[in-house]
């Protein structure tokens, strides 16, 4: 919990540096290809800075999918490489065929349950390149689930700002905790 707690303090102190957006940017370009988890990032910015949260929400969206996009090209370019050999070690290839039509038939809604829902946006990002889907829908559905998700918590935080920061200081241990479980769950139902 400690090096949680001050990851958090550290990010914290970031925000008012004169590079916040840059920060802030990076880590949700990062995380739509590696786990970092960003919502309590972008929840701390708009706390600490509540009159810019519209902006933060902005920063975070067009990262994310900037990020997404780039998780889509690694996804793509990966799957004549090892893509077809680490398929083949966990299902056949008649099961990843009906999984890739499904995916297919599904995609739009993949794209809005994994960008808004804490389910790994990420493992959405490089497996729509693995199954070279049409990267426009992608794009679109991505800038809504991830516009929604963020837009959201801006705007809740814009209203309860000062409240939200007691409730994270007072409980951030539980939350913490509460976000795992959360997130294992959601690895869980992507199996």
């Amino acid at each position: 919990m400690r090096i949680i707690r001050k990851t958090y303090d550290w990010m914290g102190s970031k925000v008012y540096s004169k590079y916040s957006d840059f920060w802030l940017s990076a880590l949700f370009f990062i995380e739509a290809v590696f786990f970092i988890p960003v919502d309590p990032i972008l929840i701390l910015f708009c706390v600490h800075n509540n009159k810019k949260s519209i902006k933060y929400a902005t920063i975070a969206t067009i990262s994310s999918v900037a990020g997404g996009v780039f998780g889509y090209t690694i996804g793509s370019l990966m799957w004549q490489s090892i893509g077809i050999k680490l398929v083949s070690w966990f299902i056949s290839p008649q099961a990843f065929n009906t999984a890739i039509y499904k995916y297919k038939l599904y995609q739009n809604w993949a794209v809005l349950i994994a960008g808004f829902t804490p389910l790994p946006y990420k493992a959405i990002t490089l497996s729509a390149g693995f199954c070279r889907l049409p990267i426009i829908p992608f794009i679109i559905f991505s800038f809504i689930a991830r516009g929604a998700r963020f837009f959201l918590i801006s705007i809740a935080i814009r209203i309860w700002g000062p409240q939200i920061k007691y409730f994270i200081d007072r409980y951030f241990n539980q939350l913490v905790i509460l976000f795992t479980i959360v997130l294992i769950a959601s690895f869980w139902l992507l199996k």
